[in-house]
């Protein structure tokens, strides 16, 4: 039994061709990520809740540092404040994530590739 190739990729080395162009197009793809991966691992984002938390989280994602203001701090009520930590400390990761996600989306045109990315 012979087994059937795509049009395009008979006898005349077409195929062969296409194959390659397309590798090239995937390793410049490549590069052209991982570039953009490195400079968004070194940005920071910053979120803040109810104006008394800041947190600053690395393209990394991971906390940089977190401010508290004082009033913030009411031992009757450690609630709230673990609330508004963790909402800004979220809402940084949201920021970053977003973005790798959107430059990611722009390099590839959208294409999602196992492994590529």
């Amino acid at each position: 039994m012979k087994a059937r190739l795509p049009k395009g990729y008979g006898n005349n080395g077409g195929g062969a061709s296409n194959l390659q162009q397309l590798a090239r197009q995937a390793q410049k793809m490549q590069a052209e990520m991982d570039e953009a991966n490195q400079q968004l691992e070194e940005k920071e984002y910053t979120a803040s809740a109810g104006g008394a938390v800041t947190a600053v989280v690395t393209g990394k994602f991971e906390i940089k540092s977190l401010e508290i203001k004082k009033e913030a701090v009411d031992p009757e009520d450690i609630e709230v404040l673990s609330d508004m930590i963790i909402g800004a400390v979220n809402e940084a990761i949201r920021k970053a994530r977003d973005e790798k996600s959107a430059t990611m989306d722009k390099i590839s045109g959208g294409l999602n590739v196992p492994g590529l990315f």
